[in-house]
């Protein structure tokens, strides 16, 4: 199995060592990197890490800026990931931090630290332990902020 990593050099955190490091204390895969400018390459960078590379599934770091180009950018880049997904029968796992999500740099190094490594979790559940994710349905699971638990009715 192996497990692709792709990030980009606009984000102010390395993501990319970061999902890397945590994947390696849960699974014993093989992990491919591949680093692009921003997040708008990113699609092309999973779909390489797929089709290229031989990656069974693809993490997608980025961290748009504050700025309306930035938030547009960052939808254009989902959308890419999406035709990716749909192209290559291959989950993207996408995980942006954006910069106005934290109050100051610390909280945005916190933020970005916590969501990459979640994330990064629950690529090695979907790829090697799904019925752990299934356990997880409904419980209002949020990578990066706290839980939000599940409705109770």
């Amino acid at each position: 199995m192996k497990i692709g990593v792709a990030d980009t050099t606009f984000a102010r955190v390395d993501m990319g060592a970061i999902a890397i490091d945590e994947i390696k204390k849960h699974a014993s895969v093989k992990i491919k990197r591949y680093v692009v400018p921003g997040v708008k390459d990113l699609p092309v960078a999973a779909k390489k890490l797929i089709e290229e590379h031989g990656c069974d599934i693809v993490l997608s770091l980025g961290m748009p800026g504050a700025q309306v180009i930035d938030k547009t950018c960052a939808h254009e880049a989902s959308q890419g990931h999406i035709i990716a997904q749909l192209m290559t029968n291959t989950h993207i796992i996408e995980v942006f931090v954006y910069e106005d999500e934290a109050e100051d740099e610390k909280q945005l190094v916190w933020l970005a630290e916590q969501r990459t490594r979640e994330h990064a979790q629950n690529a090695v559940k979907l790829l090697l332990y799904p019925k752990k994710l299934e356990a997880e349905a409904g419980t209002g699971q949020r990578q990066g902020f706290e839980d939000v638990g599940a409705v109770k009715l």
